[in-house]
């Protein structure tokens, strides 16, 4: 989870969210190297005395400056669009959790099972306890098996929401009359927090998301209990 004094990205709890940060820093690193390179050029431009009045054109140097920034996009390029094949990727999911949003809280259903669906309501300042987090903790969490494929599939009844876990890798809107897809593998257990990501109204701030990831023996024994 995110804390007021962090600024880099969250602890990965899911290969997708590793495969986001390995990219991240591949970029950063390119991003870097240019900033050094047109840093070093512009200072020597600035403090060195040379000029030559009669220089209209380089053809070099136009090829060189028009090949080398191709390169370097191809660089990027590639592994982001094999890592957009990779977040759209689902195959054979173990189960379907259908995620809604409202004005302002979400509902869940578990398509594979039979009536099992609720709210999930933030819970009020006057209702925590120590070990809650204020403005994140629900009353009803998503519980969902670690190491296994999941499919979410995400919609809205009145306004557009957005369904975010960052430490998953998870960000998609919740549109009305339309159903969005798509894919988790929770690699670890724990509680991982997220929030709506798209402003929705008054209350936007106020619709957290918690996941609670458990074994699968255990995961059976929920289903077994909440049916």
């Amino acid at each position: 989870m995110a804390t007021w004094s962090n600024l880099n990205l969250q602890n990965s709890a899911s290969p997708l969210m590793e495969q986001i940060i390995f990219f991240h820093d591949h970029t950063l690193i390119i991003l870097i190297m240019i900033t050094i390179l047109v840093s070093y050029l512009m200072l020597n431009l600035f403090f060195n005395k040379f000029i030559n009045r009669f220089l209209l054109e380089n053809q070099m140097i136009e090829i060189i400056w028009t090949i080398l920034p191709a390169i370097i996009l191809i660089f990027i390029a590639f592994p982001s669009l094999r890592l957009l094949y990779l977040l759209d990727e689902l195959n054979n999911p173990l189960i379907t959790l259908k995620s809604i949003g409202h004005q302002w809280y979400w509902s869940y259903e578990y398509s594979d099972f039979n009536n099992i669906e609720f709210d999930s309501y933030m819970i009020q300042n006057n209702d925590l306890n120590k070990y809650n987090f204020r403005l994140l903790d629900v009353d009803n969490r998503i519980i969902l098996p670690m190491n296994n494929q999941i499919r979410i599939m995400v919609t809205a009844t009145d306004v557009i929401h957005s369904w975010t876990i960052p430490s998953l890798g998870v960000k998609i809107d919740a549109n009305p009359g339309r159903i969005n897809q798509t894919n988790l593998f929770i690699n670890r257990p724990g509680l991982f927090y997220g929030q709506c990501s798209e402003i929705c109204g008054i209350n936007h701030s106020f619709m957290p998301i918690v996941i609670e990831s458990i074994s699968i023996k255990n995961f059976i024994n929920w289903i077994n209990n909440y049916s």
